[in-house]
């Protein structure tokens, strides 16, 4: 998946347009877009909007962002939600293995209640949004075989911190967060899931976004979350493999192949070695994905 969309989950309107946005994923927001006094609200429309999309066949993956642990309203969401099989929960303020673990058994609980197998839902965390969070992003490595991503937020962790800002003037994050999202990349590394960027929410600045964009491309990130639909284009073109990038890691691939035992092969005078083939194995992977 190469986009992830949030949508508040207490819009009708917008979780429609949603399923037409072009987005790999949608996220329904239950928790920082929606009020306290609306939070029952968003869990019925979120449900009835779940019943309705899950059985489409063309429709993107949809996810469910529930509130963390701490505020005590973890359980409600996931009573109300379960019964719509998303096709997983969105975890926010995890902090670390444990956490997850935690947020799989109660999953668990809800799929034996609502007749699901267990394991239908899948849990991709945000693993930077506390100052805890930060020490033990290291600590996912098998913690759930539900977890298939982990991502990273700058906005709770700056009021976690007492930080006047996450940003410079000129857009680039701060220090202390981009350590976080150095963390989130190894995190997920470590425990083998896709990495995914956070958000740019300077929604209306499309060079600011395809910077990041790329910029999360290269250091290897294999997905981006969006606040608005119109981020969507851009992120799904720059996280998809390029026709040349294709055609270059199938000649690594085939040189390989062509000197089966060999540690190292020239191709146009530059050369390759094992971890440049083991890269061009996931880019051939991540664009099969993407065709389908």
């Amino acid at each position: 998946m190469r986009s992830f969309l949030f949508i508040p989950g207490d819009s009708p309107k917008k979780l429609d347009k949603g399923m037409g946005s072009g987005a790999d994923a949608l996220l329904l927001d239950l928790e920082d877009s929606i009020s306290p006094q609306n939070k029952a609200q968003a869990r019925a429309t979120t449900l009835a909007f779940l019943k309705e999309a899950m059985p489409v066949k063309a429709r993107p993956r949809i996810y469910v962002r529930i509130n963390g642990l701490a505020t005590g309203l973890t359980d409600d969401d996931l009573d109300a939600v379960v019964s719509g099989r998303p096709d997983g929960i969105m975890f926010p303020k995890a902090e670390g293995g444990a956490a997850v673990i935690h947020c799989d058994a109660k999953i668990t609980a809800r799929e034996a209640v609502h007749g699901l197998p267990e394991g239908a839902l899948d849990i991709i965390a945000i693993a930077t949004e506390t100052a805890q969070a930060m020490f033990l992003a290291g600590t996912y490595v098998d913690a759930s075989k539900r977890l298939k991503g982990l991502t990273w937020g700058a906005e709770d962790l700056s009021v976690e911190l007492g930080a006047e800002a996450n940003r410079d003037r000129d857009g680039h994050f701060l220090a202390p967060y981009q350590l976080a999202r150095s963390l989130c990349l190894a995190g997920a590394a470590a425990a083998q899931v896709q990495a995914i960027d956070t958000v740019t929410i300077d929604f209306r600045n499309e060079a600011g976004l395809r910077r990041e964009c790329e910029e999360a491309r290269r250091d290897g990130f294999t997905g981006k979350m969006a606040i608005h639909p119109a981020q969507v284009a851009i992120i799904n073109e720059v996280f998809t493999p390029t026709a040349e990038a294709v055609k270059r890691a199938e000649a690594v691939i085939a040189a390989f192949a062509d000197n089966p035992g060999t540690g190292t092969v020239g191709i146009g005078g530059v050369m390759y070695d094992r971890p440049h083939l083991e890269r061009a194995r996931q880019l051939l992977a991540r664009a099969k994905a993407i065709s389908g």
